[in-house]
């Protein structure tokens, strides 16, 4: 199973609770606030906004609120001013781990993920040190159990997505950063509903796992996640099958 397929499962059990804390709806809000600042306050002329309102309301963030942060980012009303900061590095096993973060305080985030990497046997690279290993690609991760897998491929293709795979019990569509919008209205309107739909960080290749570094990694992934000013958490490790199966044992 592959790295960002397994870790959205992961993300999409954590995500009930982390809403009960308010800790994903303060990450949603974040992104809001960027999207709005970079690209203007209307969701129809700028996809980024759009995209991070649809999350937020899937998270269940009252109307209030996402009106709020939208006008935070506007500069309709004052609040936090945002950095986007891209951290890499390297997890057990020689993974390659790339985080994307919003911080109002570059230096004290910095300080933080680095001692979070270090705690978890991982170390924090230079600049582009992993980012070359990644594609920015759509992806839309389905419940294998939920749908036909022969239905997702035909929608997916027809809407032109580049790849449909098998991965344990999800089926992923990748797509092209610009085909993004156009395939997830084609699942919309054929009212198919995927776990995650996201533009996402795809490895171009994946380094298999044994089940005592995947539960180093993992831990590290969670850690990362964790933290309140990570938006998102990549990298390129795999889940062989039969690891895949021991892991969800103990679990």
């Amino acid at each position: 199973m592959a790295g960002h397929s397994h870790w959205a499962s992961i993300k999409h059990k954590k995500a009930a609770v982390d809403a009960k804390r308010g800790k994903l709806w303060s990450k949603l809000s974040r992104a809001i606030i960027v999207a709005a600042r970079a690209g203007g306050g209307d969701p129809e002329f700028n996809p980024r906004l759009r995209a991070a309102i649809e999350a937020a309301k899937s998270a269940g963030m009252p109307k209030e609120n996402i009106e709020r942060a939208i006008k935070r980012g506007t500069g309709e009303l004052e609040g936090t001013s945002y950095e986007e900061v891209i951290y890499e590095g390297y997890g057990p096993g020689g993974v390659a781990i790339l985080c994307e973060a919003l911080t109002d305080n570059r230096n004290r985030t910095t300080s933080e993920i680095r001692k979070c990497f270090e705690m978890h046997n991982g170390k924090l690279g230079t600049a582009n040190c992993v980012a070359w290993m990644f594609d920015r690609k759509g992806l839309f991760v389905f419940d294998a159990g939920a749908v036909k897998e022969d239905l997702v491929m035909e929608v997916a293709i027809e809407a032109g997505a580049e790849d449909v795979r098998r991965s344990g019990n999800k089926i992923e569509v990748i797509t092209a950063l610009e085909d993004f919008e156009k395939v997830k209205d084609a699942f919309h309107r054929a009212n198919m509903h995927p776990e995650l739909a996201q533009v996402s960080r795809i490895p171009k290749e994946t380094i298999d796992l044994d089940a005592d570094t995947a539960r180093k990694v993992l831990k590290l992934m969670e850690r990362l996640d964790e933290h309140d000013d990570i938006q998102s958490v990549s990298s390129n490790f795999n889940i062989p099958e039969e690891v895949m199966a021991e892991l969800e044992k103990e679990s």
